[in-house]
Formats: C-alpha cells, sequence, structure tokens
C-alpha cells in the first residue's frame, strides 16, 4: 500500500482508485478519516466551491494542511481501513459510536479439560473468545444453557497429566451434585470431556442444530438399548435446548446467519439497531448513539455504523438488512432492503428498537430537565418570585454557649448544592452568644465581597431562624443598599414556617411540596456544613487547651503546632529537634519534658 502525501491545492494530483484519505491540522492532528471509491473525486468535492457543502465542512476544510491517502484493492477494504484508523485516532470531526461499554465474553480456555467462563478481558492466547454479548444477562442465559447441558468444570485446578497423576485433588461438591464428573481424580478422561466441550462450542456459535441431534441421537440410542433412564436424561436435554430456541425464535430456524442494521435521524443525532440472527433467533440485539459532526446523511452513517458494529460483534454474515435504499452495496458487502416476507418484519423490528431507544432518550432528557425545572418553577410560585430561583444561598450559625461562634453559606445552583461556592465564617464582631448580630455580620461580609467582586447577587437568600434572624439579614442588606434587590426569607425550626421580612405571619405552603423539600434540603445542608464546622474548631480548641496548659505556651505557640503537626499525637511523638524548629529549643524543651519527662532528665 501507498501513503504519500499532499498539499490542499494538489487534490487533482491524486489516483482515480479506491482508498481511504486523512486530513492533518497545522499541529499535525488527524482531524478526518474518510473512504472513496475514487480518491479524486472525493477529496476534490470538499474543495469545489460549487459543491454546495455546509457550514460544518467549510470549517473543517479551512484547517486541512495536508493530506494522506492510502490506495486499496477496493471500496469494501476501504471501509474497513477508514474504521480502524477511525477507532485508533478518534479525530474530531469523524463521528463516533457513543459506546464506552467494555461488553462481557465467554472464554473456551486453551487448557487440558477446557473451562468456559465470563470475562472483560480479551487475552487471545487463552484461548478463544465468544461474544461480545450485548449484556450480562444475555451471556449468563447461554452459561446457564451449556452447565444444564453438559459436564462441564468450574474449578481452577491445572489438570495436566502430571498434576492429576502427582497432586492429592480431590472431588468437590459439583461431583456430587452431578455437574462434574470428577476428571480433577482421573475419574473421566479427557477424550469423553472435549466431547462435551465441542458440542458447547457449537451452541456459543450460535449452532444449535447440532446439539439438538447429538441428544436427539443419544435418546434413540439408550431406548433402543432399554436404557430409559439415560434415554429420559437425553430427551429432558433436547427440550431444553427445544425451549430455549423456542423462547428466542423470530423467523424459520432454516434462515442463515444474517445481520439487521435500522437507522432512525434527527438533526443532530442518528440512532442505529442492530439484530444478529442465527438459525432464525436473534442472539444479539444492541442499539447506538451517533452524534452527527459534518450533516452527514443517513446512507454514510448507517454504513459507517454496520462496520464499525460488525467488526465490534465480529460478524461474518454474508447478508445485512437495513431499512434504506442503497443504489450499489460495497463490493464483499451485501446490503439488501426487504419489501415483504420475515425478512421485511426483522427490518421493521429493529426499527421498533432503534425508535424506542430515541424516544426513551428524549424522555429521559425531558424528565431530567422538567424535575429539575418543576421544583423550581414551583418555589418561584409559591414564593412569588420574580426569577427563576436558580441561584438560592442559605446562612446558619452554630455556637456552644458562646464558645467558638461560627457561620455557613451554603449555595445551591439549578436545584443542586453548588460545594465550591460554600463559605465558612469565624464571628468576628459579636462578643457572646449573639445570634441576631452573628446572622447580620454574616450575611453583611458575604454580600459586601459579592458588590466588591462583582459577581451577581443570588435569586433568593435563606435564613435559618426566626423573625429575629431575619430581621438582622436584612438590616444586613439594607446597610449595603441591595434591600428588595434579592429576595430573602426566613424558615422557622420548630414548625418549618416561611416568613417574608415585616409579616407577622408565615406564609401557607403545602407540607408534601417539592418547594417547601428543597427550602428544607438547603437548611439542613446549611445547618450540617456549620456544626462540622463548629465541631473542628471545638476539637481544636480542645487540644489547644491541653498545649496552653504547660507553663509558657500561649494559644499563638499552640495554634502553631497544630497547624503543623496536624494533631496532638503527632506533637506528643515528635522530637525535641522537630519541636525545636518550630517554636524555639526554650519552648520545645517544656513541651517534649511534658510529653516525655524521663527522657528529658536523661537528656
Amino acid at each position: 500500500m501507498l501513503s504519500p502525501s499532499y498539499l490542499p491545492g494538489d487534490y487533482n494530483q491524486l489516483p482515480e482508485l479506491p482508498g481511504v484519505y486523512r486530513y492533518y491540522s497545522k499541529d499535525g492532528i488527524l482531524i478526518y478519516v474518510g473512504k472513496a471509491k475514487n480518491l479524486r473525486k472525493r477529496v476534490g468535492s470538499y474543495f469545489n466551491k460549487n459543491a454546495g457543502i455546509n457550514q460544518k465542512t467549510r470549517r473543517m476544510v479551512r484547517e486541512i494542511q495536508k493530506i494522506e491517502i492510502t490506495i486499496v484493492n477496493s471500496e469494501f477494504d476501504a471501509l474497513l481501513l477508514e474504521n480502524n484508523l477511525i477507532k485508533k485516532a478518534q479525530p474530531k470531526y469523524n463521528v463516533l459510536l457513543k459506546d464506552d461499554k467494555t461488553y462481557p465474553y465467554l472464554l473456551l480456555t486453551n487448557e487440558p479439560f477446557p473451562r468456559i467462563y465470563p470475562t472483560r478481558r480479551v487475552i487471545p492466547s487463552k484461548g478463544t473468545y465468544f461474544g461480545p454479548f450485548a449484556s450480562v444477562k444475555a451471556m449468563n442465559n447461554v452459561l446457564d444453557l451449556i452447565l444444564s447441558l453438559f459436564t462441564i468444570r468450574t474449578c481452577k485446578l491445572d489438570l495436566s497429566e502430571e498434576k492429576i497423576r502427582t497432586s492429592n485433588y480431590k472431588v468437590c461438591l459439583e461431583y456430587h451434585l452431578g455437574n462434574c464428573k470428577g476428571p480433577c481424580e482421573g475419574l473421566q478422561d479427557e477424550t469423553s470431556y472435549l466431547k462435551d466441550i465441542d458440542q458447547a462450542r457449537n451452541i456459543l456459535k450460535g449452532n444449535l442444530s447440532f446439539a439438538k441431534n447429538f441428544f436427539k441421537e443419544s435418546m434413540q440410542t439408550a431406548a433402543a438399548a432399554l436404557d430409559f433412564e439415560n434415554a429420559q436424561l437425553y430427551k429432558e436435554k433436547y427440550d431444553l435446548l427445544e425451549k430455549y430456541q423456542a423462547k428466542s425464535l423470530v423467523i424459520n430456524p432454516n434462515v442463515d446467519s444474517l445481520d439487521v442494521f435500522s437507522i432512525v435521524s434527527e438533526e443532530k443525532y442518528a440512532f442505529v439497531n442492530y439484530l444478529r440472527i442465527k438459525n432464525g433467533a436473534i442472539t444479539l440485539s444492541k442499539t447506538v448513539e451517533i452524534k452527527k459532526k459534518l450533516d452527514e446523511a443517513d446512507q454514510e452513517l448507517l454504513l459507517t455504523a454496520i462496520i464499525r458494529l460488525r467488526d465490534q460483534f465480529q460478524s461474518d454474515a454474508k447478508e445485512v438488512l437495513v431499512n434504506l435504499d442503497y443504489e450499489e452495496s460495497p463490493e464483499g458487502l451485501q446490503l439488501i432492503l426487504p419489501k415483504i416476507g420475515d425478512k421485511r418484519k426483522l427490518v421493521d423490528l429493529s426499527l421498533k428498537n432503534a425508535l424506542y431507544y430515541k424516544k426513551e432518550k428524549a424522555l429521559l432528557a425531558g424528565e431530567v430537565k422538567n424535575k429539575k425545572n418543576r421544583v423550581l418553577l414551583q418555589l418561584q410560585k409559591d414564593l412569588s418570585l420574580e426569577d427563576l430561583p436558580y441561584h438560592i444561598e442559605c446562612f446558619d450559625n452554630s455556637n456552644i454557649q458562646g464558645s467558638n461562634p461560627v457561620a455557613s453559606m451554603v449555595c445551591f445552583k439549578d436545584g443542586k448544592p453548588s460545594k465550591k461556592d460554600y463559605r465558612h465564617y469565624h464571628i468576628k464582631s459579636v462578643v457572646g452568644p449573639n445570634d441576631f448580630a452573628s446572622m447580620e455580620e454574616v450575611v453583611y461580609r458575604r454580600y459586601k465581597r459579592i458588590l466588591q467582586e462583582e459577581k451577581a447577587l443570588p435569586n433568593l437568600v435563606v435564613i435559618d431562624g426566626g423573625k429575629g434572624q431575619l430581621s438582622s439579614a436584612v438590616a444586613a442588606l439594607k446597610s449595603l443598599d441591595i434591600y428588595k434587590k434579592v429576595p430573602i426569607i426566613g424558615i422557622a425550626k420548630r414548625l418549618e414556617e416561611i416568613y417574608f421580612p415585616g409579616d407577622n405571619y408565615p406564609i401557607f405552603i403545602d407540607k408534601k411540596s417539592e418547594s417547601l423539600r428543597l427550602i428544607q434540603r438547603i437548611r439542613d445542608e446549611a445547618h450540617r456544613f456549620a456544626i462540622t464546622f463548629h465541631r473542628n474548631l471545638r476539637s481544636k480548641g480542645a487540644l489547644g487547651s491541653q498545649l496552653t496548659s504547660i507553663e509558657g505556651i500561649g494559644e499563638h505557640t499552640a495554634h502553631k503546632l497544630l497547624k503543623h503537626f496536624k494533631s496532638l499525637k503527632n506533637i506528643q511523638q515528635a522530637s525535641l529537634a522537630d519541636l525545636s524548629q518550630q517554636v524555639g529549643k526554650d519552648k520545645a524543651t517544656k513541651i517534649f519534658s511534658m510529653y516525655h519527662p524521663k527522657k528529658n532528665s536523661s537528656h
């Protein structure tokens, strides 16, 4: 393969052959990968001013500084190469299937007495992988079926011939339950074990008919030999397979493997459903979302999805049913739009899945948006606010008998906590337990700072407390000349009543109202935030008092030590040298003597 590069103006020099083209920006970053039956015509269409390309594509074209091409043998080869390059580089202008799952597989190991177990990690050297499965449930259904039909071990023992001979392996509960024939003790040879593995492999490939024929023939042979007990056992396994196939059968079981794809589209997104059919049964159903990048046509998006999903789920079906008409299928890929019959029903079923996914996505997006807006709209209505209360701030005080008086402010935006905007306050101007004066101080400090920084005021201020605390907060707003520019309410603790400034009576809000629950949630968060801060301060104060009880150690020294060592325990365990480095030798000696009297005397 050739990989020459060209400048954007040299597109007329490109060959008229199938291949893949790659566009690079001035920084050498790959920004787009495309495929073409005729490279010169396709690439030229981007630079032809009369081609009628859209604005998004024109924006991409302006970024192109270099073009690289790879010539291939056919359009289908170009499709495959394009898919691999997009998967690897994920260029910003290529559509990507929104699907970041790690899918589950069933691994058939290549060890002696092979095992079958689920995994999400693909390491080819370990054995043969079947899948990926679109869901864990679908995978478990197949695994449960296999383990019900065949006696396949589930242990992790090394069952090489030498290990079985030399190790003291003992059969486990699975043997006694009849789920394993005890190869670990040499009770089953590998040849008979591998017969079950061969049948299980067929089921993993979706070929149930081989296993059904095996059980049917075994049943008839046992019955002819008058071995009715084993005949009944084979019959039950045959019936289990029949039941499993009947549950998943959608069309004639004689229909060979085929893939079914459908697409539904809207302005910015497309949704593609993929059904994989084997022996008339759906063995896989997957719907993906595609975000449009360059206003791509549905035919182009569907073809991209077909290549990527078939590659991802390792499909080799010769026939692909679609819900769009392609004038010409890419060489090596047979795209069929059926008009009638079972195949048309399969396309309709796939389309139904795609439409359902689209509808559910729209409903979910609408529900999330409407739920948030519904509560805020209800709160706006209940409080008769001019603006939607998108930005709410709530204040609470915390002190115990006047010690360490603090306050907190929590912020909610769009009905959710905005923790980066939370603030703690040490009360500076108030002596003793005075909630009213403390509230006035912190509200004043908060909004003076907001005004100085020219930031937006909230749509609603909530004060945790009754009419007294609310009046104090109002006084702060008035002194800043922003009263009535910011709606403010108080929520009294005892009866959960809402007050407006100057009102003698609370406003009525239904106790079950979502808007009241939001106010209560904000108030509770402010209370929690204040209490936590106060508790931490009290804890530090208690630790500090232990240090200040040492003669010659004041609050400043205690605070400095706690800030550096983080805890009293660390201070107690610190060496004299470490303490001296922080507070000097004289003070360090006093502290060290307090906690290490023997060391000090020997010192």
